[in-house]
């Protein structure tokens, strides 16, 4: 596997933009749909980004937060004026991705939905893991957050992004949901590939039984079951293996907030805070501070870019 490049510790080291070095694949359940769904991890040129291709539609959908069109019980992408064209539960392999520092890939998919495996990253890091990772043309660039940027629900639910220190991205996340086995928790860490694999990557999705029925009346978690998510009936947690964490529910919703801010499409420094923060809160957070051009700027690589553009100038030429 000329070109392989393992898993290396770090926040989001600059350089030159990486790919996977071969193409892997899998087949799981969709969350939602209930569907038993194809799904393989591909190279991608160089600039790409992270694209979901749906091979049964022959769309490709960039993974982009102005393409968000889902936040309700996960995030869903499409493409404009195409209903069909849509793609859900997107977090938990978008996590993988950034957290490895892959910049360029193809989730090709013959579904609407990624599989949901365990209900946790650990599948995807391991799939990443077992593909590689190379270095192609193309520089890296960060997003560095320069002003405070914060959003604020109805619910009172919020997320802010700050301006940190290094070139690293620091998150820490409070939750609260009352009377239950889950309570109020929160959990911070500096997410590095590192950080991300021992802290976050196999937290589990979660649900509270007394919403399953009415979820799977209105056509939703018709794949759900003990094997891929954390069940919780009040003070009980239903699955007969417990908790990987006794804090695993804030863990799992910060791996959902790495997730949905890597539709950044680059690494983003700087540090976010949230409370009760879900899938729509990360994303107004995301528009929010990308709409606001003298609240970010690109950190690193121009020299990279130049000597790419000027190779590739030069081929053609030839």
């Amino acid at each position: 596997m000329d070109g392989f490049a393992p898993l290396t510790p770090g926040s989001f080291p600059l350089g030159r933009r990486r790919r996977l070095a071969s193409s892997i694949g899998c087949q799981g359940i969709g969350l939602h749909s209930g569907q038993t769904i194809s799904m393989s991890l591909n190279p991608a040129a160089p600039g790409s980004g992270i694209v979901f291709h749906r091979s049964d539609l022959g769309v490709s959908i960039p993974a982009r937060h102005d393409h968000v069109v889902e936040t309700r019980l996960c995030t869903g992408l499409g493409l404009p004026g195409n209903r069909s064209a849509r793609v859900g539960t997107v977090e938990h392999v978008m996590a993988a991705l950034a957290a490895a520092g892959v910049d360029d890939a193809i989730v090709e998919l013959d579904g609407a939905e990624v599989p949901i495996l365990d209900g946790s990253a650990d599948p995807f890091l391991f799939l990443i893991d077992c593909a590689g990772i190379t270095e192609h043309l193309g520089a890296r660039r960060t997003i560095e957050v320069l002003n405070t940027v914060r959003v604020e629900d109805e619910y009172g639910a919020w997320a802010e992004l700050s301006p940190n220190d290094e070139l690293a991205f620091d998150a820490e996340l409070t939750i609260d949901f009352g009377e239950t086995a889950i309570g109020r928790q929160s959990f911070g860490l500096r997410v590095s590939v590192d950080s991300f694999r021992s802290e976050l990557a196999n937290a589990r999705t979660f649900t509270l039984a007394e919403d399953v029925a009415r979820l799977r009346a209105a056509g939703l978690a018709q794949g759900g079951s003990l094997a891929n998510a954390v069940v919780v009936d009040g003070p009980m947690i239903l699955n007969p293996g417990g908790l990987r964490r006794p804090d695993e529910f804030v863990r799992h919703k910060l791996l959902d907030v790495v997730g949905d801010l890597a539709l950044a499409g680059s690494p983003i420094a700087g540090r976010f805070t949230g409370y009760r923060s879900g899938h729509a809160v990360n994303n107004m957070l995301l528009r929010k501070l990308l709409a606001d051009r003298n609240s970010w700027r690109y950190a690193g690589g121009h020299a990279l870019v130049d000597a790419d553009l000027m190779r590739q100038s030069a081929a053609v030429a030839a």
